[in-house]
């Protein structure tokens, strides 16, 4: 199951497990591969870079990306769902009311106040493309000879935060935003900081001790590196 992915400019994390960050935001994509599926987590800031990690997960793979899962809805993490055609549309329970509604206006105008050309930042909100799959606690996916879980241990970066648990020798986390390495752990308006520490438990909770916990932005990291993180939000906002 393995394949080349520093060809492609993705970073192995384990058999049939890698990753890529983008350019730009640095945000963090993960593919997961299984004897009749592909997932992907993430899709990047526009339809361009969608478009592109679907030719890469194609000429790497040799198949189309089945499923997506999207971890939170900020436009660098969901905008270039659309790219997909067919694929089956997971997120946190919540998010498809809300990518369905007022928040495409809103993630367009966060795009381009970030740096996404204002054509581009329309066109992939023109098409935005809503979770078919909802998930309130825990969904176990099947790509065939290797089980997923989907977790939603939010709210905490966002009202709506998915984290994905790829089990093995050492089972790795991919965190979205609650967890970030090359920056600050970053909190807009729809954060919720008060709850953001527990999310943290719940997640180390799901990894354990050993896990790669695979941030939204920066480089892999362990559970310690997780666990300061957790405990530095919780001295910010006093809460124990």
């Amino acid at each position: 199951m393995d394949i080349g992915w520093e060809e492609y400019g993705w970073e192995r994390l384990a058999d049939g497990v890698g990753r890529r960050r983008l350019p730009g935001w640095d945000a963090t994509v993960g593919l997961v591969l299984g004897d009749r599926a592909v997932l992907l987590y993430d899709t990047g800031a526009s339809l361009r870079e969608g478009a592109e990690l679907r030719s890469q997960a194609e000429a790497m793979t040799g198949r189309k990306v089945t499923h997506i899962a999207l971890s939170h809805p900020h436009f660098d993490h969901v905008l270039g769902t659309a790219a997909f055609a067919g694929v089956e549309v997971y997120g946190a329970v919540g998010m498809d009311t809300l990518l369905r509604g007022r928040e495409r206006e809103a993630l367009r105008a966060d795009a381009v106040a970030q740096g996404l050309g204002a054509a581009e930042a329309a066109e992939a909100a023109d098409v935005l493309v809503a979770p078919q799959h909802v998930v309130s606690g825990e969904w176990t996916l099947d790509l065939g000879g290797r089980q997923v879980l989907l977790a939603n241990v939010g709210p905490g970066h966002s009202g709506h935060d998915l984290v994905l648990l790829v089990p093995g020798s050492r089972e790795v986390v991919f965190c979205g935003d609650l967890v970030e390495e090359s920056g600050e752990p970053q909190a807009g308006p729809d954060a919720v900081p008060s709850q953001w520490p527990a999310a943290l438990d719940r997640l180390l909770a799901l990894g354990g001790e050993d896990a790669c916990y695979v941030p939204g932005h920066g480089a892999v990291v362990d559970a310690a590196f997780v666990r300061a993180q957790r405990d530095e939000l919780a001295r910010r906002i006093e809460v124990p």
